[in-house]
């Protein structure tokens, strides 16, 4: 255990061996949502050709990219942050690449091949970590507050609290004496007291035990709650897996689009992969308590590097841009603090090429509780934030609200790099220079159309 230690900075960092492990599997529990929903949204269009991509083939590839690259994350990063397939861009692909603008599968996946490796130079070079140290301290607090609430936000859509609205935005579901819902009150209360009490393994506890009455009540139920095997124990524990995807993309959607339609495709797709992770990591990095006082992380060009990688290793495999995941956030509230806890997570992933029908036993009620919990961990932050300085209020707020009513860590990020930038200006204060760069770049951003 001695090397082991040693080569994660385990006990430096004030952790142990088993609260690592620990951590890993639940940052695993409350992500692995990832391999069934990656393949219903990428699934739901048939490209040019008619091609639509299979359930089994495309989970398959979602798992392989997500275990080799969060372990590259803990092995080269040092850090507990996990990798999957990205909700939104997945979106992007199938329905505006394939969808819209009619490219076969291959080529859309070419398209995030090209930005991974574009990221990949710009690390490589420096220029994107240069970037992510020019915001800020005061925006980074505001981005790991914003991501609190947007975790806290898709914890309580998962559970079916907050639905979409009727003359609102959202809104509180109009039905709550569902199973269901009682499923998850119940896992977020339970949950919670034993965090309160400081059980170990609280978080992980919580999601196998609310996942143990998810499968007692739908067996009461005959399976009508929840279909599809969830929350139902499965007809069988082990598959082969379909690695039939691996390598199929092709760049000739340039041809396809045009040189400047391509270009402006592939900027798309790189701003929202680039500005996702830094915030991600700034975010979940400072309620770790891994930052330095001015906000950095040490070692950042590592987790860059292999993000940027993960990028286009998603491509190159069919299972969408891959990125780090917010639910990472779940294993630093259970303790982890090194690359130990990403390794754990993503040997797990692997071990899904083989046992997919068991991990997809786990409802989203099961796992909504944890996201509500750790977004309020995370919201405890917001005392950190200099609100004396009146030039600070109003890219602060937008930082944060952003993220959670348009679903987009990007889109928080933009609007405050914008308002900070503006506001500064017009007090005859000269904000960083990349800041004001980038600020640019994401007027163009918003005006010539986001990805969620």
């Amino acid at each position: 255990m001695g090397e082991l230690d040693r080569f994660f900075s385990i006990s430096e960092r004030g952790s142990t061996v088993r609260t690592e492990i620990r951590a890993g599997i639940a940052t695993f529990l409350t992500m692995a949502y990832i391999l069934f929903v990656n393949p219903q949204v990428l699934g739901a269009v048939g490209d040019n050709h008619g091609v639509h991509l299979a359930f089994a083939q495309v989970l398959t590839v979602t798992a392989l990219a997500a275990g080799v690259m969060t372990i590259a994350m803990g092995v080269i990063g040092r850090y507990p942050f996990a990798i999957a397939a990205g909700l939104g861009i997945n979106a992007f692909v199938a329905f505006s690449l394939v969808g819209a603008d009619h490219l076969s599968w291959p080529d859309a996946m070419g398209v995030i091949v090209a930005e991974g490796l574009i990221i990949t130079a710009l690390v490589l070079v420096g220029f994107r970590e240069a970037v992510i140290n020019a915001i800020p301290n005061q925006l980074k607090l505001a981005i790991a507050v914003g991501i609190g609430l947007f975790i806290a936000t898709i914890g309580l859509v998962n559970a079916g609290i907050v639905v979409k609205g009727t003359g609102t935005i959202v809104m509180l579901a109009p039905h709550l004496d569902k199973w269901t819902i009682g499923v998850f009150v119940f896992g977020l209360l339970v949950t919670y007291a034993l965090l309160v009490r400081r059980v170990p393994g609280a978080l992980v506890a919580g999601i196998l035990g609310t996942t143990l009455l998810a499968i007692v009540i739908n067996e009461a139920k005959d399976k009508t709650l929840w279909h599809n095997g969830i929350a139902a124990w499965p007809s069988k524990i082990v598959d082969t897996p379909d690695f039939h995807l691996v390598g199929k993309f092709s760049f000739h959607f340039v041809s396809a689009l045009g040189f400047w339609s391509a270009l402006a495709v592939v900027l798309s797709v790189m701003l929202s992969d680039f500005f996702d992770t830094a915030g991600t990591v700034l975010g979940i990095a400072r309620r770790a308590g891994l930052v330095t006082r001015d906000g950095r992380l040490p070692g950042m060009k590592r987790v860059l590097l292999v993000d940027s990688l993960a990028a286009a290793a998603g491509g190159a495999a069919s299972a969408s841009s891959n990125t780090t995941f917010i639910e990472s956030a779940a294993g630093v509230a259970e303790g982890g603090r090194t690359g130990l806890t990403a390794v754990v997570t993503g040997v797990l992933f692997l071990l899904c090429l083989f046992i997919s029908p068991l991990a997809g036993v786990i409802p989203s009620e099961a796992t909504a509780p944890v996201l509500v919990i750790v977004g309020a961990m995370m919201l405890e932050l917001i005392r950190e934030i200099e609100w004396d300085d009146p030039g600070i209020g109003l890219p602060v707020l937008l930082t944060i609200v952003m993220m959670p009513l348009t679903y987009s860590i990007t889109n928080g990020v933009g609007a405050g790099f914008v308002s900070y930038s503006a506001l500064a200006l017009l007090r005859g204060r000269r904000p960083p220079l990349l800041l004001l760069v980038f600020s640019g770049v994401f007027v163009w951003y918003f005006v010539h159309g986001v990805v969620a």
